[in-house]
């Protein structure tokens, strides 16, 4: 494969951080390989972006900007797998071993619009957008399934990092999307039509919180695993309702069921907690409490649990007061946290290519 590494070229991408509606968890090859998953998501306006500056230096240059990280490499054909910036370099190594077939020379910055462990994917998500930078540089032949599927492989076969496979589909496709997962790695990704007033509606009655407290979803997860793999007849129970409450919010949000979708958000939440002990705790506990005695109809940690960021629902009308009483408890107990109220985006992974002149 050709590859024009002009100095002056510039090859630019982002892909979509994404709210778990429902269903999370289900999407772990030790559940859905055995009874199958479903996962209702949609993507907000938060993204991981990524941009690759092609150069002739004989080097590789990874700069997460966020993280405050720098990497860098003589091009070779495969890189050691770091533990500053694993995945840069994981991904670096399919490209080359699976299209590039030879050494790629370029700088690479990275940045997310969310912290680490914010329980929207923006790992995964991170994957998704440096893939789709490789895609557009190297004019790779690949689909959008094709794109969540390597990202996937990359992150839970190549670095070995313990995760679902929900992240990637959201990033890569975009929108509202009712997936399902199944053994032998067959996915089927349905994008939900919404009416719009629907659309808007949620949009008005949502609330992130972001609780302070960043984790590790790997140890949530791995948690999760154990039991599963145990025959854990509460945990197996606790995902299975979490699937059914997937179905019931998707019918939910087609008909416009706002009710039924906070009596789902909140069901689900509560599935989730007995699914492993260390998807919640006091903290989170009180935090949801504290919004519930400010205004919140419903409320539940998106992603693996833990910490993160707090999806609240609530009447629009005492959103404002919501957020109020939420920076006043973030005040008084002097923590770093912040609340947001995002747009959902309907487009996922995009990437375009611009010349320095």
């Amino acid at each position: 494969m050709e590859v024009n590494a002009m100095n002056n070229l510039i090859i630019r991408s982002k892909a979509p951080l994404r709210l778990g509606l429902a269903g999370g968890g289900t999407d772990i090859a030790d559940y859905y390989n055995r009874f199958g998953g479903f996962v209702l998501n949609a993507t907000v306006d938060m993204y991981a972006h990524c941009t690759i500056e092609p150069n002739d230096s004989g080097k590789i240059e990874f700069i997460a900007a966020d993280l405050d990280k720098k990497e860098e490499y003589a091009a070779e054909e495969k890189l050691p797998v770091s533990s500053i910036l694993p995945l840069h370099c994981g991904i670096y190594n399919r490209i080359v071993a699976n299209f590039a077939k030879k050494p790629l020379s370029f700088k690479m910055t990275t940045y997310s619009d969310a912290p680490a462990g914010s329980g929207l994917g923006s790992s995964s998500t991170m994957v998704v957008a440096i893939i789709k930078a490789y895609e557009e540089w190297l004019n790779l032949p690949l689909g959008e399934y094709d794109i969540a599927a390597l990202a996937y492989k990359i992150e839970r076969e190549d670095i070995g990092l313990a995760g679902g496979k929900q992240d990637q589909y959201a990033a890569t496709f975009g929108g509202f999307n009712f997936m399902e997962f199944y053994e032998s790695e067959r996915v089927i990704v349905n994008p939900l039509r919404l009416k719009r007033w629907i659309r808007n509606e949620l949009e008005a009655s949502l609330v992130l919180y972001y609780t302070g407290v960043s984790r590790e979803s790997a140890n949530i997860i791995n948690e999760q695993i154990k039991h599963t793999q145990k025959g854990d007849s509460k945990n197996i129970e606790s995902m299975h309702e979490m699937k059914r409450q997937a179905v019931f919010m998707k019918e939910a949000l087609l008909k416009g069921d706002f009710k039924g979708f906070s009596g789902c958000l909140l069901n689900g939440w509560l599935a989730k907690k007995n699914a492993a002990a260390s998807i919640s705790n006091s903290f989170l506990d009180e935090l949801y409490q504290y919004a519930i005695d400010n205004g919140a109809e419903s409320a539940k940690i998106s992603g693996a649990g833990g910490g993160g960021f707090m999806m609240i629902y609530c009447n629009p009308c005492k959103r404002i007061a919501l957020i109020r009483a939420l920076k006043e408890k973030q005040n008084t107990e002097n923590r770093l946290g912040m609340a947001l109220t995002p747009s959902f985006t309907e487009i996922g992974t995009q990437a375009w290519t611009i010349y320095n002149n």
